[in-house]
């Protein structure tokens, strides 16, 4: 099962999110989300556990404790398209760009 970890304090590395759900079974993954530019992480990761059990303890364990300062927003991960909210990628409506409203301008 594919878990989001949210309000990371910046310092949190992926080895402290290992640490943290190994405590309620078999962590699989785990990746931190950085910026491409500065490195630095975006406050966000995701963490795959195989057993559904185990990430449904992890979850509940772990959903608002305390890491490094910052008290963690954690759930089951979403798929991109449930994510989204409209928008031209999703398929949903195409908003802005173009011209708006007729007439002169000047």
């Amino acid at each position: 099962m594919k878990i989001y970890v949210g309000n990371l304090a910046y310092e949190v590395t992926e080895e402290d999110l290992k640490e943290a759900f190994e405590v309620f079974g078999e962590v699989d993954t785990v990746k931190v989300i950085k910026d491409n530019y500065t490195g630095r992480s975006k406050g966000f990761g995701f963490v795959e556990m195989p057993a559904k059990a185990e990430a449904q303890s992890a979850i509940e364990g772990l959903n608002g404790k305390d890491l490094k300062g910052r008290s963690l927003n954690v759930n089951e991960a979403r798929t991109r398209s449930e994510g989204r909210r409209g928008g031209a990628r999703s398929g949903g409506p195409r908003r802005g760009g173009g011209r708006r409203g007729g007439g002169r301008r000047f």
